[in-house]
Formats: structure tokens, C-alpha cells, sequence
């Protein structure tokens, strides 16, 4: 097989390698494998392309319609799964390594897909927080908002992993209705660019969604502007020279980075060699420093143990190492593949040496080590290398220095509070573990080195079993980390949407901020309908849309048999000497579920309908004690409606009770789920 052209998608063709191309080869054999990269790039007319064809086609997307699109593409990739393992490999990666790359960046779209049809709205406009009552009368109300940036997002990553660096970042910034441009690292661009080409292939993406430069991004940057954003991952060092381009500072164009980390596992001082912790750290010590050949951003660098523990932990992490079969990903036997490129390894092997002149050399000699069905001296092999640190007070080195592969550094501890400047000593990092099975540890680890750190992972032998693992982000979380780590976020749910969006303050009357955000607020018209709302489809119901219904008079035999039939004969409720001693109640006063079940007899429609299931209700507050002879009315107002399904949709209803008096009694939001229009 001839050399793999890697091509580019710019401005919606694919441009294939040209004479500015430079050479990858693979990370097993040292043999040329491919070629990436343009002489010369068309940036601006990149950029044109996806401001003009891709931000409109995505902004006029709902975020249901976007995620439903992400679904899409997330099932399409997954067709392809082989054929992107079959190219890991050559990037030194083992099958269980592609997995994590491949299969993970395809589950966090389909994480995005779900919480964008779950968490947001089937529209434009992102409701964010709490409404603000801005005047004593309630005629004039703030509420934030977010809206698509107009822009595109520019996206840096590392050579790590192709597949899911690329998905990470681009699922939550087409959830948000921003096109982006790829930029892969070049050494392992030509995995990202299949990946690419299917999705472009697939046909679902909107022209102008994605484009893909494979190679140098030429003066890409110097065009942006302020609805721009850039994300970066990978070295520190690159991160300050593109964050401090002249251009991006004097647009203020948004740059979020996420860069080097030396990240610490901590065991806890209650755990003994004979704990089921003791086991679980050695565990995650060695999957962190073996898979993808340690060339993690989260991986374990740094092992902070007991100082009685230092050597049992040592022992027992250093025998597990050296039983690690190197070699060539393809063979089933393999379970450390090769680092990314011979200029990696060397990087590797420089950055070891640094570390191992503070340290005792525990195992992993460069010079002396097996490799399966390879040439260890053609490939980018290294061993896994555990260095031990006696004082880690005095050395700078472990603490200062990343060496991006299998490589670690143990380390002991006095007392919790020693280790806490120990994990700090890293200058902040994306993730800190702590094994322990004491909460009281977990809880002062955190407290001292929480502001260094962007996730703190702990684990022990409760959540073992299904714990995802030390160096595992996962979307629902934040990823990111202060200082070092590059003090930026990825991830973390709908947060890393807002990335890609403007939160915007929106003052008004209320009937303003309604219509704008397609959700009645208190204030708001309430036009009432001659139609019951129960009786009306999803699609017939308006916003505002309100029944009132009522009155009811609450006895005290209501209370009684409501107390007895229940067993809720609290004395608030059957005896009116300790009811008044109260200072809540005025006496003898009626049960809130009896309230709230005498409201839904009073909205209720009996009939069958287009209501099909109450599903819940949240927000219920208890404002005024009811006591007998008191009459309640109920008024039902649509707050807010969701498309869910191809038959349903949810229907949020504010409930508001009031007595004879008007007086608010309680209040709750009911969820129906209604038909649509037959």
C-alpha cells in the first residue's frame, strides 16, 4: 500500500496533500505511512464558508433538531468503528486504547444528543437561571438567556486522541449552533480525517457545519474576530504562543485551553497493605501508566502514599509493570502499543531523566526491555518506567516536569495536610484521585487542594465496581483544570455548550420576557379558554393558555378523613391546643396533599384526552395554612411546552391555589405528557 494522502475539507471540497506536506509515519514500524498538509490555505475564504453556510443552517436548527443530529452521526460513526481501529493501530494504540478514543468520543455524542433533547428547550433561545423580580410591583423582570455565538469555533487538538479530542469538543459546539473548523495534530491526522470524511459522507451535517485542516493552520487565527472561539488542547508551552497572539487579545476572542497536568493519585492514610483500597490504587496506577501508553492528559504522574506504605506500594505497582506485555496494538496479546512518534519517544526519554535524577529507578530500564512482534529500535517503544521520590519536599523536578507517556513517580506523605501541598505542588491539574475509604479524608483532601484541581475522582472498595476509572473524563463532568491544567473547561453537560453561546440579560415586562423565552412567568397574560385545557391536543395549547376552577371548601371532616385514611394524623392537624402553640398555624389546619389532591379534582378533566400520564410535579411551596371553612380555587396555567417524541410532548403547567380571600395558599409546576394534533 502506497502513502496515505490525508486530505483537508475546506470551504466544502477535499483537498488532498500537496508539495507543503509533511511526512507521519507509523508508530510501530518507523516506516512512512502518510502525508498531511497544504502549501497554502485559503483561510479567509475557510472562514467565510462557515460563518455564511454553516452558522445560519445550524442557528436555524432547534437544539432538539441539533441533537437529534448529533444522534444521528454518533450511530452513523458507529458503523465504522473497525475501520477506525484498524488506523489507531498504527498510531501505537492497542484495541482497548482505540476503544477509549473511538468508542468514547461516539458515547459523548450521544451524551450531548440526550441532554440536548432532555435539557433544553425545542428552540433558539436558552433559558439560564431563575427569574429576577426587578421593581416592588413585578411589571418589570430580568432573566439571562443564551443565544448561538455568530461565529466559528476553532479547534486545536492533540495527537492523542484523534476521535474523541475532535468529538468532545465538537458535539457541545454543534449542540450550541456553531460551525467549527478541526485542526488534528499531524502525527495522527490521518485517523481524524476518516472520521471526518464519514460523517461528511453521511450527508447529515449542514454544508459549512465542519471543515478539517489536516496539517498547519496557516494564518487561520489572524482572521478571527470576536464571536470567534478557539479551543486548544495540548502543551503548555503552544497553548501561551497561540493564546497570546496580538490579534486574539485585541478582539477578545474566546480561548479555551486545556494543556499539560501533572495529576496525583492519593491513597489515604486509613488504608493498610491488607484493604481492598491498597488494591484498587495499584490497579488504577497501572491502567493509568499503561493505557495509551501513558499518553493521557489525566493520566496518574504523581503516586502519594503513606511514607509506611511507600515501599509496599512500590513493590506491589512495580511487579503488575513488569508483567506488561509491549508490542506490536494489532497482536491480542499486546497490552501496551507504542507511543504516537519517534519524536515522542524521544521527548519521553528526555523528560524521564529529568524526573529520575530526584529519584530511585523502581522499574523500567529503556535499554533492557521486551517487545512482541516489533523492532523496539524502528517503533516508538518505551517501557513503563516507576520512579520512586524519598523527598519530595526537596525536589522540583517531579513536580514541574510531564513526561507524556508511561512514566510515574511515588512519592510519601506525613499527614493529610503534607499531602495536600504535595497534590498543589503540581500548580493545578485536571484530575486528583484519592483512594480512601474514609469520607473525613476525602472531605480535607478536597478542602485543601480543590482550588488546584478541575475533577477530584474518588474511589474505594463501594464504588470499585462500577467507578469509570481515575483518567476517564466524562461529559456530564467538567474537564479542565486551573493554572497549568490551562485554566480553562470542556465538558461538564450543558456548561460546555454555554461555551459556544452569548448569555445575554434580558429586562422587560413580563408578556416580553415570555415571548421571548417561550415560558409564561407570574405577571404574564393569562388569556382563559371557553376549552378545558385537558381537553386540547399539544399543538392546540398556547402559552398562557389558563383554567380556574373553584371554589372548594375545606371541612374539618375533610381533614379528619384524609388524617385517618392516610395515617398522617400529625398534630397540626387533629389537635387544635398544640396546632395554636404553633407559630405556624392558627389552629387546626388541613394537610398540603390534601390540598393538592383536592386541586387536581377541581382541574381535572375525567374524560379520556390528548392528557395522557401526570408525570410529576416540582417547585410545590406551602405559602398560608388552610384552616376549615377556608375555600381554595385552583388556577391552571401552560408554562411551558417540549416536544419528547413522535406522539408526545411534555406540557409544563403552573398550579397556583388561592383562598377566599386570593391570598396564595401553594404553587407547584404539574408535567403532563399530551398528544399531538390527530
Amino acid at each position: 500500500m502506497g502513502l496515505i494522502n490525508v486530505h483537508s475539507y475546506l470551504a466544502g471540497h477535499w483537498t488532498a496533500a500537496d508539495d507543503g506536506a509533511r511526512p507521519i509515519a507509523s508508530a510501530v514500524t518507523g516506516e512512512p505511512l502518510a502525508i498531511a498538509g497544504q502549501a497554502r490555505l485559503d483561510t479567509q475564504a475557510m472562514i467565510d464558508f462557515a460563518r455564511q453556510k454553516g452558522g445560519p443552517a445550524l442557528r436555524a436548527m432547534s437544539f432538539h433538531d441539533r441533537a437529534r443530529m448529533l444522534k444521528a452521526l454518533a450511530l452513523e460513526l458507529g458503523k465504522f468503528k473497525d475501520e477506525l481501529y484498524a488506523l489507531s493501530c498504527t498510531t501505537g494504540a492497542t484495541r482497548a486504547d482505540a476503544m477509549i478514543d473511538i468508542d468514547g468520543g461516539i458515547g459523548t455524542m450521544l451524551v450531548y444528543a440526550s441532554k440536548g433533547r432532555r435539557e433544553m428547550p425545542d428552540g433558539h433561545i436558552y433559558v439560564d437561571g431563575e427569574l429576577e423580580m426587578l421593581s416592588r410591583g413585578g411589571t418589570f423582570v430580568g432573566q439571562h438567556v443564551a443565544t448561538s455565538l455568530h461565529g466559528v469555533a476553532i479547534h486545536i487538538n492533540a495527537f492523542n486522541f484523534p476521535v474523541w479530542g475532535m468529538l468532545e469538543k465538537l458535539a457541545p459546539t454543534l449542540l450550541a449552533g456553531m460551525p467549527a473548523i478541526v485542526k488534528p495534530a499531524t502525527a495522527t491526522c490521518h485517523v481524524t480525517e476518516q472520521c471526518v470524511r464519514r460523517m461528511i459522507e453521511s450527508g447529515i451535517l449542514p454544508e459549512g457545519a465542519v471543515q478539517l485542516v489536516s496539517g498547519g493552520l496557516g494564518d487561520l487565527l489572524d482572521h478571527l474576530d470576536y464571536q470567534d472561539v478557539v479551543g486548544f488542547t495540548g502543551s503548555a508551552k503552544t497553548a501561551l504562543m497561540l493564546r497570546s497572539n496580538p490579534l486574539l487579545l485585541e478582539k477578545s476572542v474566546r480561548f479555551v485551553a486545556e494543556q499539560d497536568s501533572l495529576n496525583a493519585s492519593v491513597l489515604g492514610p486509613d488504608v493498610t497493605e491488607a484493604s481492598p483500597e491498597f488494591d484498587i490504587m495499584v490497579k488504577e496506577v497501572v491502567r493509568e501508566m499503561t493505557a495509551k501508553a501513558g499518553q493521557k492528559c489525566t493520566a496518574i504522574r504523581r503516586i502519594i502514599v503513606p511514607q509506611a506504605l511507600l515501599g509496599p506500594a512500590g513493590d506491589a505497582i512495580a511487579a503488575k509493570l513488569a508483567s506488561i506485555r509491549i508490542g506490536d496494538p494489532a497482536l491480542e496479546t499486546t497490552r501496551m502499543g507504542a507511543l504516537a512518534s519517534a519524536a515522542q519517544k524521544a521527548d519521553v526519554l528526555d523528560k524521564a531523566r529529568q524526573i529520575s535524577a530526584e529519584c530511585r529507578v523502581l522499574t523500567g530500564d529503556p535499554e533492557a526491555f521486551e517487545v512482541d512482534g516489533a523492532d523496539k529500535a524502528r517503533g516508538a517503544f518505551v517501557p513503563p518506567m516507576l520512579f520512586a521520590c524519598d523527598d519530595p519536599d526537596a525536589a522540583n523536578a517531579v513536580h514541574s516536569v510531564e513526561a507524556f507517556g508511561p512514566v510515574a513517580t511515588l512519592m510519601p506523605y506525613r499527614d493529610l495536610a503534607h499531602a495536600g501541598t504535595l497534590m498543589n505542588r503540581g500548580r493545578g491539574s485536571l484530575v486528583a484521585s484519592v483512594i480512601t475509604h474514609d469520607p473525613a479524608v476525602a472531605r480535607s483532601l478536597l478542602l485543601d487542594a480543590g482550588a488546584a484541581h478541575g475533577r477530584i475522582y474518588v474511589n474505594n472498595r463501594d464504588s470499585a465496581r462500577e467507578a469509570t476509572g481515575h483518567g476517564s473524563p466524562l461529559p456530564h463532568m467538567v474537564h479542565g483544570g486551573p493554572g497549568r491544567a490551562g485554566g480553562g473547561e470542556e465538558l461538564g453537560g450543558i456548561r460546555g455548550v454555554m461555551h459556544y453561546m452569548q448569555r445575554t440579560a434580558i429586562q422587560g415586562s413580563p408578556d416580553i420576557i415570555s415571548g421571548i423565552t417561550g415560558t409564561w412567568i407570574k405577571g404574564a397574560a393569562r388569556p382563559k379558554s371557553s376549552a378545558h385545557p385537558f381537553t386540547r391536543s399539544f399543538d392546540e395549547l398556547a402559552i398562557g393558555d389558563t383554567i380556574e376552577a373553584g371554589p372548594r371548601v375545606v371541612t374539618l371532616e375533610d381533614i379528619e378523613t384524609f388524617a385517618h385514611f392516610t395515617g398522617d394524623t400529625f398534630y397540626a392537624h387533629m389537635d387544635e391546643e398544640a396546632a395554636r402553640a404553633n407559630p405556624f398555624f392558627p389552629g387546626r389546619v388541613a394537610h398540603g396533599y390534601l390540598l393538592l389532591s383536592f386541586a387536581a379534582g377541581l382541574f381535572v378533566s375525567p374524560d379520556p384526552g390528548p392528557v395522557l400520564a401526570n408525570t410529576g410535579l416540582d417547585g410545590l411551596k406551602f405559602m398560608k395554612p388552610v384552616s376549615p371553612g377556608d375555600a381554595i380555587s385552583v388556577i391552571l396555567t401552560v408554562k411551558r411546552k417540549t416536544r419528547r417524541t413522535d406522539d408526545y410532548g411534555e406540557v409544563r403547567w403552573n398550579v397556583s391555589l388561592i383562598n377566599q380571600d386570593g391570598d396564595d395558599v401553594a404553587e407547584y409546576e404539574l408535567h403532563t405528557m399530551n398528544e399531538y394534533q390527530r
